[in-house]
Parts: C-alpha cells; structure tokens; sequence
C-alpha cells in the first residue's frame, strides 16, 4: 500500500513540525504555518494517538494547552497562536472568527482524555468547555440547535459556505459527543439529539417535519448526500467530502443513505487520477453564479481556481477522514486503497506533504511539508492496521 516508508517519513514530518507550545501547520518556515492552529494541531494531535509514539502525543498536549491558555473571556479558541522569545501573537480569526476552532479544541481534550484514559485532564479543562459550550448556544442566534456560521467562519475559509453550514453542525455534534462521554450529562444527551434531528431534517431528502426554509428545501433536487450548507438566501448543493465524511463517522442519516453517499464519493474519486476525492464538488467556475462571491472571498492571493485549493482540489487530510468514515461503514479495502492514493499523493517531490493537488492536472498546490497530510497517512494506517479507534 506504500505505507512503510510514507509512515516513517510522516512521523519525521510531525516530529520536525512539533515545538515547545504545539504542533506547527508546517514544518516549512512560512510565517502563516509557523503557528499553533486549533484545527491542524487536534487534527495532528489524533494522529499522535494513533501513532502512540510519547513524544508527539506530548506534543499533543501543550498544543491543547496552548489553546486553552489563550482562550478569550468570551470563550473563543484561538484559531492560531504564534510564539517566540519576545512575544506571543493569538489570532481568533481574519475577516472573520474560525468557529471550528472551538469544537476541535473540545474533541481535542476528550481524545486526548479518552486516549490517555485521564478523565482528569477533561475535569482540568471544564471551565474551558463550558465557556466553548455557552458559545456555541449564542451562536445559534435563534435558539433552534443549529449554529450560524459567518463566511470564512470554518477551516474553508476561502470558500461560499456560509449560514448554516453541514461541517460545524457535525463537528458540534462530535465535540458534545466526546464531553458527555465524561460528564453523562442529561442535558447535553437531548441538546445533542435535538442537533442530529435538525441535521437530518434540513440536510436530507423527504424528510418529514418543520424545515428551516421550507421553501427552498422544496425547490432544490437533493442528491445521494448532504448539501454542504444553507442560509437565508437558499442552499449551496456541492459535495462537502470532509462534512459527508463526518456524517458517516457519526452515523448520521439512514443507513440506505449513508450507503448512497459512499457511493457517490466513491464514483467521484475513481473518476480522478489522483483516486482521491475532491474537498468540493463540482467546482465553480466562472460561468457559475457563486462565482463573484468566490473570487471575492480571499485576504493576500486567490487561490480558488476551478479544480484547486477549497474549490474542487484534492486534499490529503480530507480524505483521510474520509478513509475513517469507510472504515466505520465496514468498507476496509476501499480505505486501503485510499490510503494507497493518499501515501501516492504525499510522496510527490520526493516526499514533500504538499497541502492539497489540483484534481485534473495532479500537479500540487499550496504549502509543502503540510502537517495534517502527514496525519492523514497515519490516522488511516493506524486505523488499518492496528485498529486505532477514536472517540465517536
């Protein structure tokens, strides 16, 4: 499977990209990647877990506790931190705050917890969780379970999702999930089937009962997966590989549905010469009405060229959670074949990690020596190989 010498050079890239506060993005020195950032950190971090190699487990830990030390008063987690001798910059966001730093923030502690089995370090860490948690409840705006996420609010920072979007609804769930394994707490047992029927209610087709936008819900022809989010001005309908990943992960949906989305990303990816499977799909291009919104959406360079970046690109890490969800629905060598294209794709430039690939031309894209491409070879393999589970 290419796995024995892609692993070994994964490990070596997560233990280059570990300092003393945290997981770094990027072992490469890029100003924007030398930082400790909540979603790559926890994502490396359950990598570490797998691995079972001390060093980057402990790594693992201060990133944690880097978050949790710069944490606002208001609750939010840092979506970066960058350290040096003289000072310590923490960034909650650029044009807007990065929600998914909370909720990774929380299944970090618990993973970590779960792992270590120190409920301990989640007692430590309550205070922490319960400001994330009365957070996310004022983000829901309207008090109806589902979070409003801003443009830019989510690790596709780039992109057009914006409203209620699939992907923090999830991660919502799977942060709750991992926190009451803990505390057994009633409250949160409800809040959590309170989200998962919202989920299914707006995200599905034929459901039955109260939608969000009813009239939109019966505009759009659904397809065999779960539109990747809605707002007040309708549903954007592309193929969120990272948020389908997840609702598999989480058994969300019935299960002739989760079989129907497996098999529509799996007709995508062995469609594609990389034989992964796009984090968006189909791409805007600049015929496509979303177009002005996406060209728009971006700080320093645009990046979201059709077949690239957020918009249609093929991301290691993505599909590495994606190999996950396979393996959750019993589907072990269609992961294993992942896991081939995965290590293929991370050997490219003699073992570069870059950060995503452009999906028809193959060529790669991004930042080199990406951590969480790293992460994704070991969190599969693992899961493979010696059984890894994590905490769903």
């Amino acid at each position: 499977m290419n796995t024995d010498i892609t692993y070994i050079k994964a490990i070596e890239l997560l233990q280059k990209s570990s300092s003393s506060e945290g997981f770094l993005a990027s072992a490469q020195n890029i100003s924007n990647y030398k930082r400790v950032w909540a979603r790559d950190g926890v994502i490396c971090g359950l990598s570490a877990l797998a691995s079972g190699e001390k060093d980057l487990i402990d790594t693992f830990e201060k990133t944690l506790e880097t978050l949790a030390k710069n944490q606002h008063s208001k609750g939010t987690i840092p979506s970066n931190v960058m350290t040096n001798d003289l000072e310590t910059k923490v960034s909650y966001g650029g044009l807007a705050g990065r929600v998914d730093a909370i909720t990774w923030f929380i299944i970090g502690i618990c993973q970590y917890a779960f792992y270590k089995k120190e409920p301990s370090f989640v007692e430590k860490h309550k205070p922490n969780i319960e400001k994330c948690l009365s957070l996310m409840e004022a983000w829901e705006f309207n008090n109806n379970h589902l979070m409003y996420v801003p443009l830019s609010g989510n690790w596709a920072d780039e992109y057009i999702t914006d409203g209620y979007v699939l992907y923090d609804q999830l991660l919502r769930i799977w942060a709750l999930r991992s926190y009451n394994h803990f505390v057994k707490d009633d409250a949160i047992a409800i809040k959590i089937e309170k989200i998962k029927e919202q989920i299914e209610l707006n995200f599905t087709p034929n459901s039955k009962g109260e939608k969000y936008h009813e009239r939109t819900y019966n505009e759009i022809e659904f397809d065999n997966f779960m539109p990747c989010s809605f707002s007040p001005a309708g549903y954007k309908l592309q193929f969120d590989a990272f948020a389908n990943s997840l609702a598999l992960l989480l058994n969300i949906g019935s299960e002739s549905f989760q079989q129907a989305t497996i098999q529509h990303a799996e007709k995508i990816r062995n469609k594609k010469g990389l034989k992964l499977i796009p984090a968006f799909w189909p791409p805007i291009t600049e015929t496509d009405a979303d177009w002005n919104l996406l060209k728009n959406n971006f700080k320093y360079e645009f990046r979201n060229h059709p077949n690239e970046f957020h918009n249609g690109g093929s991301w290691p890490m993505v599909n590495g959670f994606y190999g996950l969800a396979l393996l959750a629905k019993n589907q072990k060598e269609q992961a294993k074949d992942l896991l081939n294209a995965i290590n293929t794709s991370n050997q490219k430039e003699a073992f570069s990690f870059y950060e995503n690939f452009n999906t028809e031309t193959e060529k790669p894209n991004g930042v080199p020596f990406c951590a969480w491409s790293a992460a994704a070879t070991i969190l599969l393999n693992q899961s493979i190989t010696t059984n890894f589970k994590l905490l769903i």
